[in-house]
C-alpha cells in the first residue's frame, strides 16, 4: 500500500462526491481498518459492519460540513472507527443468550391492529419489506413468512446465533420505523379525506 498524503484537494473531492476518490478512501480505509478490528471483534460480519458504519460516518460527515483539518484525515477515520467499535461492543453487552426453544418475546410497541386491517395491511407489510436492505428483507421473511428454524437462518447466513439476535433486532428496528412511517401517513391521509 503506497502513502497518501490527504491534503485539503483530497477531502474536497471526497466532499464532491468524486467517485475515483470514494473508490479510493474506501479501499485504502478499509484495509487499514480491518487490521485494526481483526483482534477486536469475533467475526467477520462484525468487523465488515463496523468498517462501513466506520467509512459511512466519515463521509457523511465530510459531505455535509467538511473537517478542520484534513491532514489529519487518517485521525479523524480512527477516531470514528473507535467510537463505532464502542458503540458495537455496547451493544454487545446488553444483549443475552437467550435459550433456542424460547418464544420470541411480543413486541408492544407496535400495534398492528390499529387502523389498517386486511388487505391493506398486507400490501402495506409486503411494501415495507420491499423497503428494507435486501438483507433486512430476507432475514425478517425467512424467519417470520417462511418460519425458518432460527438454526437454519444462521446457516444459511453464515453466523452464529448470537449475531443472528443482533441482525434481528436491527431488521426489526428499521421495519418497525418504516412502518410507523408509513402508518402515521396513511392516518394523515384517513383524516384529510374525511
Amino acid at each position: 500500500m503506497t502513502f497518501v498524503n490527504f491534503d485539503a484537494n483530497y477531502v474536497e473531492r471526497l466532499r464532491s462526491g468524486d467517485s475515483e476518490t470514494q473508490l479510493h478512501f474506501t479501499k485504502y480505509f478499509g484495509s487499514l481498518l480491518f487490521l485494526k478490528l481483526r483482534h477486536r471483534l469475533r467475526s467477520a460480519q462484525l468487523i465488515e459492519d463496523v468498517q462501513q458504519e466506520t467509512l459511512f460516518r466519515v463521509l457523511r460527515i465530510i459531505q455535509n460540513r467538511g473537517i478542520e483539518h484534513p491532514e489529519r484525515l487518517g485521525a479523524f477515520v480512527h477516531a470514528v472507527c473507535g467510537n463505532v467499535l464502542l458503540e458495537q461492543i455496547r451493544e454487545d453487552g446488553k444483549l443475552r443468550p437467550m435459550p433456542e426453544d424460547a418464544p420470541e418475546p411480543a413486541d408492544s410497541s407496535v400495534n398492528l391492529d390499529a387502523s389498517i386491517h386486511g388487505e391493506e395491511m398486507r400490501e402495506m407489510i409486503e411494501g415495507i419489506l420491499e423497503a428494507l436492505p435486501p438483507k433486512d428483507h430476507s432475514l425478517l421473511r425467512m424467519l417470520f413468512l417462511q418460519e425458518l428454524p432460527k438454526d437454519e437462518i444462521c446457516r444459511l447466513l453464515n453466523v452464529d446465533g448470537d449475531y443472528l439476535r443482533v441482525l434481528l433486532h436491527r431488521a426489526k428496528s428499521r421495519f418497525r420505523t418504516e412502518y410507523l412511517k408509513r402508518a402515521g401517513a396513511a392516518g394523515t391521509a384517513r383524516k384529510a379525506s374525511v
